[in-house]
């Protein structure tokens, strides 16, 4: 029982992080009305929250492989729920910003601890695959529920009230983890790295702001141009630093298994794709549709339940099979509903958009979970909060790209033309991951050429062993003949 509340603890904290995400696009076109700004306000009310959270959660991960997962994942419970307060009460767009950066905060400090604290609580690789299944289903929940309750909260009470549901949630699972989860002891070995801190947010906000301007000012406009080339210049010089730390908050060397490299990329991807989808599908919806917030979600809930549904499955699938297979299925699934999503023009039915929204929501969700499993099984125990801050800072940093890129091209001469654009770009994304999965993640989850996972079926369980590659259970027979 005490392992049952423990994961209720963790999917809690994570739950908030997701539902904020899906509510803030229901509410986008509100709080458009009341505080102003357009667009590109819009653009910003997400990504401020994105920067920040993708740029601290290499060092949060760090943070809590030093301090202790727990502790972190406490500090992040109560900066999320005081900085949601904070949103609900913002008088104007600057506040706003600022508030969503403090979540941004609490939401660093909280993912990557989660899944640390899942790795120390289940201790069987089978076992940990379904308990990240369903940390992937309750966010699956979230962002199917998020779009339905956003709206109902935008017509009955306004936009602020999106934030305030933050509020109960983090209360009550800051006491369940205080109670109930595991402690894990943090190694005081690894220190802090200021230097890649301050350039890895910096050249992640100078390239949301080259693509942000680049739909406000043209392409060739100086204000474009100036922060894409910074972006690029403080990109050289993270990884230079990176490269030459001690304490790095991104150990490059994680990146020599081909399967983190691999699935990191995932992450990037899918997040690019389907967060960038849904910042731009909810504004279809209440633009050129003139949808409700109320009516934009229930549009959206198709979405929203088969992300419940994906990432469930993909949790058992990932167990049996290892996270390759689940990972291409999802891929593949996911582009072709973005591909369908090109159709939808001013007076499209939206009994066509079902179907492709279904697949576009259920392709990213039953990828993520086994991509999730690919990173934590191809790092060393004790990188697991790093790794994991890895995989989710990729993602963070797509979610960020993916809404400044696809709103760009909403902001440009038409709408309907530019969605088109968008939902194109994420179809090759996802393309891209998936190709990124056949040639970097093992057919078991492991790097080739490294180890397969071999799995012995008992009724009541699966116990995975690791063998190297080119070894099987005959070969190992007859060395012991050798032997003998």
């Amino acid at each position: 029982m005490r392992k049952q509340l423990a994961l209720l603890a963790v999917c809690l904290g994570y739950l908030m992080v997701i539902v904020d995400v899906t509510i803030v696009n229901v509410a986008l076109s509100s709080i458009d009305r009341d505080l102003g700004g357009g667009i590109g306000a819009l653009q910003w009310v997400l990504d401020a929250y994105t920067i920040v959270f993708a740029g601290l959660l290499l060092s949060a991960g760090s943070l809590g492989d030093r301090i202790g997962a727990k502790r972190c994942f406490n500090a992040g419970l109560i900066v999320f729920t005081v900085a949601s307060a904070l949103c609900a009460l913002a008088p104007s767009v600057p506040a706003l910003v600022g508030a969503r950066l403090a979540q941004g905060v609490g939401a660093a400090l909280l993912v990557p601890s989660s899944l640390s604290l899942l790795r120390a609580a289940y201790d069987q690789p089978s076992q940990r695959a379904r308990a990240v299944g369903i940390w992937g289903g309750v966010a699956g929940v979230g962002a199917a529920s998020g779009p339905v309750l956003g709206g109902v909260l935008v017509g009955l009470l306004g936009w602020r009230a999106v934030f305030v549901v933050n509020v109960p949630i983090g209360i009550v699972a800051f006491v369940l983890a205080a109670r109930y989860l595991p402690n894990p002891r943090g190694s005081r070995a690894d220190g802090f790295d200021p230097r890649g801190q301050v350039l890895g947010i910096l050249s992640l906000t100078l390239l949301t702001l080259g693509l942000i301007d680049g739909g406000q000012e043209g392409w060739s406009s100086v204000m474009t141009i100036i922060p894409l080339v910074a972006f690029i210049g403080v990109a050289i010089a993270f990884v230079a630093v990176e490269r030459t730390t001690q304490d790095a908050m991104l150990p490059l060397s994680l990146f020599r298994s081909r399967t983190f490299s691999g699935a990191s990329f995932v992450g990037l991807a899918i997040n690019l794709g389907f967060y960038g989808q849904l910042f731009a599908i909810s504004l279809y919806f209440e633009h050129v549709r003139g949808f409700s917030a109320l009516q934009t979600g229930l549009a959206l809930l198709p979405e929203g339940v088969f992300v419940a549904l994906g990432a469930v499955l993909s949790g058992r699938v990932t167990a049996r099979t290892g996270p390759r297979l689940p990972m291409l299925i999802g891929l593949l699934c996911g582009a072709a509903g973005f591909a369908g999503l090109t159709v939808a023009g001013s007076q499209t039915s939206y009994a066509v958009l079902v179907a492709p929204l279904v697949a576009a929501g259920f392709g990213m969700a039953f990828t993520m979970p086994a991509a999730t499993a690919a990173i934590i099984e191809s790092a060393p125990a004790r990188r697991a909060g790093i790794a994991s801050g890895v995989l989710n800072a990729s993602r963070q940093t797509g979610g960020a790209i993916g809404v400044a890129l696809l709103g760009t091209l909403l902001a440009g001469s038409g709408f309907v033309p530019g969605l088109h654009v968008a939902m194109t770009i994420s179809a090759a994304a996802f393309l891209l991951g998936a190709v990124a999965t056949v040639l970097t993640v093992g057919r078991a989850g492991h790097d080739p050429g490294v180890h397969i996972m071999e799995r012995h079926e008992f009724g009541f369980g699966t116990r995975i062993q690791r063998r190297p590659w080119g070894l099987s259970p005959r070969s190992d027979a007859l060395a012991a003949r050798r032997r003998t």
